[in-house]
């Protein structure tokens, strides 16, 4: 049996690791983005780390991501808040058996002050992620993740906090 769990967990650490390679090579990822999400290519989300614990990503303040107040489009905050929650949710799952479907159901900011210059999210969930998901394959029921991402400026100082409630579940 031990052994079962260990030859399980090396190929998950396989499987991880091929989908973080993905998203930490910058060439890749933008083909990726390109595919799948050409806004966040367009407004020039870009991932700075991504492993089993944390996301990391960053978006910067210019002319396709201001508002008509000299800051960043709120719009564009969420689309890298939820990249950064959005890819540790999608490491846990990748090459999944069975597989998983995620989905946001619901989403919560507080905006502190103006957003200039280039902004970090950070999400430190990947964990709870894998928690979670496991209670979903184990129990067949879709479970909730709430995972959070906290954007700060190039000052350090927190411009935007989100909270993204993830819907998980295994696929029929």
């Amino acid at each position: 049996m031990g052994v079962d769990l260990q030859r399980e967990q090396k190929n998950k650490n396989m499987k991880t690791n091929k989908f973080q390679k993905l998203v930490n090579n910058p060439f890749l990822f933008k083909l990726y983005l390109l595919q799948k999400l050409p806004l966040a290519f367009i407004a020039g989300i870009r991932v700075q780390e991504l492993n089993d614990e944390r996301g990391i990503t960053t978006v910067k303040y210019g002319w396709i991501t201001q508002n008509p107040f000299r800051s960043m489009y709120f719009a564009c905050l969420a689309m890298a808040a939820e990249m950064a929650t959005g890819l540790l949710a999608l490491n846990s799952i990748y090459d999944s058996k069975p597989a998983v479907s995620m989905l946001i159901i619901k989403n919560q900011s507080i905006f502190h002050k103006k957003a200039v210059g280039k902004i970090t999210f950070v999400c430190s969930d990947g964990l709870l992620f894998n928690e979670f998901i496991n209670k979903a394959k184990q129990s067949g029921e879709g479970v909730l993740v709430d995972a959070s991402a906290i954007g700060k400026d190039e000052a350090g100082d927190i411009v935007a906090e989100f909270i993204f409630t993830w819907s998980v579940k295994v696929k029929a």
